[in-house]
């Protein structure tokens, strides 16, 4: 079902940019987007937009965005159509799998990737038909460590509780800036109003970190920290909890095991101990511990600050610690678990009990990097690339990846890249990576493509059901993006490119309730007939999840046309208590000191009385901007430069740089460099700077023409591949020590 395209008609769908998913009203002439509004009827976000949601109307009209195929002849890209470039990937895919085996073709997913729903939903099934260990993704790069800390306390990688926000009294925000991001593993659109609300009602948002950030302009309180020392800080918040007979596990405390070894672990962490390594003093520790502990409810969040340092997983599992602790864990007003209606591990199989969560399952070639939900770093491509020997990487399928920019090292892994015998790219743009490539797949653009968010109601401020068809549209010719995926699922599974994608659709689908209904599958699959695709695996999806009509046997039930019915969406209610019923850990209770966790905080002892630095580096987001290619688009890219050098002024005195020119920025540990424009701003911490990660279009081939007029630089160029959180395997990207020298 596509919406009505007559002259000055509108059509609702939900934007796919980020993860606020707001409801957009996408007013269409003739065919083409002529303006895009904020649906103000949207249950979830209620008209918000911001200005990237508007800006899909300049990425519809994107004159670089690809509608067609391209196939790398002789060093330059041809443009082909779909079949042709699917018979060359299986024509160059084949050999290579056949002489050096499965583990010698890899996937990477990028970040886009989980905005897409014909993409997510398949890409397990493609990992699948690969057969190879080397799976890659986006999420090694800025949220693995929290995945894996709850899932070693809750029993499940995505049981993130996240902020009650409408009925909390004090919100704690470390290392995000939620007005910029509109949250991040927390779908919170219009934080700005929801903070306001806050502040009426009496309540209080504070804020932690390196930067004086938009959210810490409207917070009660700031507290500038040290980058990579949030663990050291919230220890020191444990520690005064147990020390000052702070702890109160209320209704929490059935359900909660390892009080007695974590109160043992956080004991070198008081306050005076670790005030110094993070830059908060010691009284304001206390503080900050008695203001969670005595607000009626309060909530601690952290989120890309915290998950991009050396300590990231420590430190997400410390921030749930505090909440559970202080009797804030599930509770309103607290951090809540959502109960999504549709694809959310937590709510299928026994409540309250299960098998809990395995990493290390096998390890990377190279590095020996352990497995995290059936992934290895992203920080370890381009050593499987470019390190010879049984099992390197020598084909590559990247889906919606600009690794070249996102990753660390991203230099060396761009020299790699050149030296696969096969990149298969799912792009709409040629870019920093994509240039690489030898065949390109563009997909629709987000409003040709039908819209659920699959992972984002996981992390939503209040449950709802949304849906939305394709707003305008395919160009003739183009697959959807679950048809691309089963074409590729076919390619590697040794079908070839003629196979009946919607016979292997019906297997895979058919093989799903097989697996969950047994003799009732038949009925199951003939229920659903008449849909396909990603669009028949949301049906199912909500018609078997926790408010769904079970094919019938539930009156009233959720299934995709019920959602339908509702184009502004379905509000399901606020958060409720889902403790024990969301536990799948073993024990059945929330494991407050897993093994590993207290083991690797009582190795960080010896970091305590670590110097700082004389600079380190740390990333920002910027309200235009999510992706790198959201720079290509005109009404996203006017305005101010924002790819500066954040220095204070007092830093600049001592550095002898000046606002507004150029400095060679350099790692301490791997000698690359940058070059930057300064801008002084005295909202930085001393000693830290900050350059916004995702730019460095200059680069020979991309075809990015807004982009490249003004094209930043690349802060990946200098971080380090070998830094990462040794838990979770998450890049370090924040904190990266380095030196600055002005360019006279």
């Amino acid at each position: 079902m596509i919406g009505d395209h007559r002259t000055g008609s509108s059509a609702l769908h939900i934007c796919p940019l980020c993860e606020a998913g707001c409801g957009l009203d996408v007013t269409i002439d003739d065919g083409a987007v002529t303006l895009v509004r904020g649906d103000r009827s949207d249950v979830f976000s209620g008209g918000f937009l911001c200005p990237k949601g508007t800006a899909l109307k300049d990425l519809q009209n994107d004159p670089d965005r690809l509608r067609r195929p391209l196939v790398k002849r002789n060093g330059t890209f041809v443009e082909v159509d779909f079949d042709e470039a699917f018979a060359e990937i299986e024509l160059r895919l084949g050999p290579i799998r056949a002489e050096h085996g499965p583990s010698s073709c890899g996937l990477v997913i990028g970040n886009p990737t989980v905005h897409r729903t014909g993409l997510v939903l398949y890409a397990l099934q493609l990992a699948a038909a690969l057969g190879s260990p080397n799976v890659f993704s986006a999420a090694t790069l800025d949220q693995m460590p929290k995945h894996v800390a709850v899932g070693r306390m809750f029993g499940d990688f995505y049981s993130v509780p996240v902020p009650d926000m409408e009925r909390t009294d004090l919100l704690v925000v470390i290392g995000a800036n939620p007005i910029v991001s509109n949250g991040s593993m927390w779908s919170v659109p219009d934080f700005r109003g929801k903070a306001r609300a806050l502040r009426e009602r009496g309540g209080r948002l504070i804020t932690i970190d390196p930067r004086f950030t938009e959210t810490a302009k409207v917070a009660d309180r700031h507290h500038h920290i040290r980058p990579g020392s949030d663990v050291f800080m919230l220890a020191g918040v444990v520690h005064t909890l147990f020390a000052e007979g702070l702890v109160s596990l209320d209704r929490l405390a059935p359900f909660v095991n390892g009080a007695d070894e974590l109160r043992d672990a956080v004991a070198p962490f008081g306050p005076e101990q670790v005030s110094t390594r993070c830059g908060i003093a010691a009284g304001d520790i206390r503080a900050l511990a008695r203001d969670i502990a005595g607000a009626h409810r309060a909530a601690v969040y952290g989120r890309l600050g915290t998950c991009l340092q050396r300590h990231a997983t420590l430190t997400s599992w410390l921030i749930d610690v505090i909440n559970v602790l202080t009797g804030n864990l599930d509770s309103p007003g607290g951090a809540m678990f959502a109960k999504p209606a549709a694809f959310a591990s937590n709510t299928t199989g026994a409540p309250g009990v299960g098998e809990g969560v395995v990493t290390g399952r096998y390890h990377s070639r190279v590095s020996g990097a352990p497995e995290v939900m059936g992934q290895f770093p992203m920080a370890c491509l381009a050593e499987e690339i470019d390190t010879a020997g049984d099992g390197q990487l020598r084909a590559l399928i990247m889906m919606a990846s600009n690794a070249a920019v996102s990753a660390p090292n991203s230099a060396r892994l761009a020299r790699a890249l050149d030296g696969l015998e096969l990149m298969v790219c799912l792009d709409i743009y040629v870019n920093e990576t994509t240039r690489h490539a030898d065949v390109i797949i563009p997909g629709p653009s987000p409003l040709e493509e039908a819209h659920y968010d699959v992972f984002f109601s996981q992390y939503a401020h209040r449950n709802v059901a949304r849906y939305s068809p394709p707003a305008l549209p395919a160009p003739g010719g183009m697959p959807h993006d679950w048809e691309t995926m089963l074409r590729l699922i076919a390619i590697v599974s040794g079908r070839g490119v003629a196979a009946d994608i919607e016979a292997l659709d019906d297997e895979i689908i058919s093989g799903l309730l097989r697996d969950a209904a047994g003799d009732n599958a038949d009925g199951m699959l003939a229920a659903l007939a008449g849909r396909r695709g990603a669009e028949r695996l949301v049906d199912l999806s909500l018609r078997t999840g926790p408010y769904g009509d079970v094919f019938g046997l539930v009156p009233g039930g959720l299934s995709l046309d019920a959602v339908l019915a509702a184009p502004s969406g379905i509000d399901l209610g606020q958060l409720e208590p889902r403790v024990p019923e969301i536990l799948r850990t073993p024990s059945g209770k929330i494991e407050l000191a897993p093994d590993p966790f207290v083991e690797a905080l009582t190795a960080a002892v010896v970091e305590i009385a670590d110097a700082a630095p004389e600079c380190v580096v740390i990333g920002r987001r910027d309200l235009r901007s999510n992706n790198s290619w959201m720079h290509n688009l005109p009404i996203l890219a006017k305005g101010r430069e924002r790819c500066t050098l954040l220095v204070h002024p007092d830093d600049a005195t001592r550095w002898l740089l000046d606002g507004g020119t150029g400095a060679r920025l350099s790692s301490a540990t791997t000698g690359e460099s940058i070059e930057v424009t300064v801008e002084l701003d005295d909202s930085m911490m001393v000693g830290v700077v900050s350059l916004p990660h995702g730019w460095g279009h200059d680069q020979i081939g991309s075809r990015l023409r807004v982009a490249a007029q003004r094209p930043g630089a690349n802060l990946n160029a200098i971080t380090d591949s070998a830094q990462r959180d040794p838990l979770s395997g998450n890049a370090v990207l924040n904190g990266v020590e380095a030196t600055i020298q002005p360019l006279r």
